[in-house]
């Protein structure tokens, strides 16, 4: 009796091996870290000198240029596109309402009502108990939104967000008079005063109220 054929056993495929996954950058390395943020206030910066050694035109140009050299040495580090347009997008609208209104306060006014649309921001994710600090934060470091969870972490960017609507309130409320007053230099020089270090004030307030919640025991 002849014995039936034996099949083949099925070649074995090597198991493909694991590609590292690559981590998405963060909110804070698509605007360039601190370089990037500091690069930032350059077109405003250079609008006001211009402005006060001559005339509003020149200065409207001066701060394009700025604003693209800025622009282009974002795209020359190989960093996020969206950051360096959307920079170069405000100093172009800032630099449009100043020259159709023909004053350099209008350069000012888009700054201005954006620190009021943030203030307002923040005021009402606190009242919705979705804190914008805690959103931002864990944006920024590229976590998860599980912080929400935990009592002292809420609590904590709870008073961080209305950290930082006292920072946007206090910007619209100087600023604002400066607008109203026609005060134009002291409107610019208010705008970076109450830039960067109002920034990193907020920013130190905000790592400050994490790690106390974090060192609280749970229920104190």
């Amino acid at each position: 009796m002849t014995q039936p054929p034996v099949e083949p056993e099925p070649e074995r495929t090597r198991p493909e091996p694991e590609r590292p996954e690559r981590k998405a950058p963060t909110i804070m390395e698509q605007m360039g870290g601190v370089p990037g943020i500091v690069a930032s206030t350059a077109p405003v910066l250079v609008f006001i000198i211009v402005n006060v050694l001559t005339s509003l035109q020149p200065a409207l140009i001066a701060a394009l240029a700025a604003g693209a050299a800025v622009a282009v040495w974002r795209l020359v580090r190989k960093q996020a596109l969206m950051p360096a347009l959307s920079g170069l997008l405000g100093v172009g609208v800032a630099a449009f309402i100043a020259y159709r209104t023909g004053e350099a306060r209008g350069f000012y006014l888009p700054g201005l009502l954006t620190s009021a649309a943030f203030g307002l921001a923040f005021l009402v994710s606190v009242l919705v108990r979705r804190p914008l600090a805690g959103v931002i934060w864990h944006g920024i470091n590229g976590h998860g939104q599980t912080w929400r969870r935990d009592p002292r972490l809420l609590r904590a960017y709870t008073w961080a967000s209305l950290l930082w609507v006292v920072v946007f309130a206090s910007r619209v409320v100087v600023q604002g008079w400066l607008y109203d007053a026609e005060e134009e230099t002291w409107l610019g020089i208010a705008r970076l005063a109450m830039g960067l270090p109002l920034f990193g004030l907020a920013l130190l307030g905000t790592v400050l109220a994490v790690r106390r919640a974090n060192r609280t025991p749970l229920g104190a």
